[in-house]
């Protein structure tokens, strides 16, 4: 950790529990592992090499052989102008994977913007909807997850990377003002239907924030996981990490476990097996 511009973080426990259908649960008084599957041909990271489904539920399996809690499958990329596809596309991409894992009992978390998405998640098992924007980008969606039972990870939102209304402009405050802000958001679902014990934040490391943002929220993470919530912290592979230099697993697993100290309900990351054994 000493390599990382991070300063030491109080071990803060236990971690809020969650909610979640169908009597699933997810390790209580620690950190969840949360593993990506990006079923995309254009990821940042692993673009096209899970877009075949049985290399894909391959790759799931082991990360969950690795120490993966849950599996977190997206189909539509987010990266810097990334392209957008439609809810059918989407779903084409992911729909077998993600009713394959959730038969298999595996914790499925869908990241998705579109609402139709995540009413097909639900459908076929998904216990968790995870949205980039926080409801923010397809106005159906919070009424659809309140009516899925899922839990619902609300990430901070301005808009998705390299977007039109992305800017970086947080006042003398930033952690405060980001708080705030995905408090909203928080309120916004609350009202759709959502229930405070199904809701996740997100601050959105690496959305409308600059990577020294990106490390003042790490720095002061402690504030956002009093804040009520319990929170999800996803830096593997970003732009942020990869910026130092070092081995980008190493590092990310490094923050990973700053995260956890801070206490973190679920970290999301690509290399579960170095994460375990960094945090273990």
């Amino acid at each position: 950790m000493s390599a990382l511009p991070l300063p030491a973080a109080p071990a803060s426990f236990p971690v809020p529990p969650l909610a979640l259908p169908g009597g699933l649960t997810l390790p209580v008084g620690r950190t969840a592992i949360m593993g990506i599957l990006n079923v995309t041909p254009d990821s940042f990271s692993d673009g096209g090499r899970y877009t075949d489904i049985a290399a894909a539920l391959r790759h799931a399996r082991e990360m969950v052989a690795a120490g993966a809690d849950l599996i977190d499958v997206g189909g539509e990329s987010t990266r810097p102008n990334s392209t957008r596809i439609s809810a059918d596309e989407e779903w084409a991409r992911i729909g077998t994977i993600v009713a394959s894992l959730a038969t298999d009992g595996v914790i499925v978390s869908v990241d998705t913007l579109h609402a139709s998405t995540a009413r097909e998640a639900a459908r076929v098992g998904a216990a968790i909807i995870n949205d980039v924007s926080g409801g923010r980008w397809d106005p159906e969606m919070n009424a659809a997850v309140a009516q899925s039972g899922c839990a619902y990870v609300v990430q901070h939102y301005r808009a998705l990377p390299g977007m039109p209304g992305e800017h970086f402009d947080y006042g003398d405050d930033l952690v405060g003002t980001l708080i705030e802000r995905v408090g909203s958001q928080v309120q916004d679902a609350i009202d759709a239907g959502v229930t405070a014990d199904k809701i996740v934040i997100d601050p959105g490391l690496g959305f409308s924030l600059t990577a020294d943002q990106c490390w003042q929220v790490l720095a002061e993470l402690p504030r956002l996981t009093t804040y009520g919530y319990p929170v999800l912290i996803g830096a593997s592979r970003k732009r942020f990490v990869k910026a130092l230099g070092g081995n980008i697993d190493t590092d990310s697993a490094a923050i990973a476990a700053h995260a956890v100290r801070s206490g973190a309900w679920a970290v999301r990351v690509h290399d579960v097996a170095a994460t375990a054994a960094t945090i273990a």
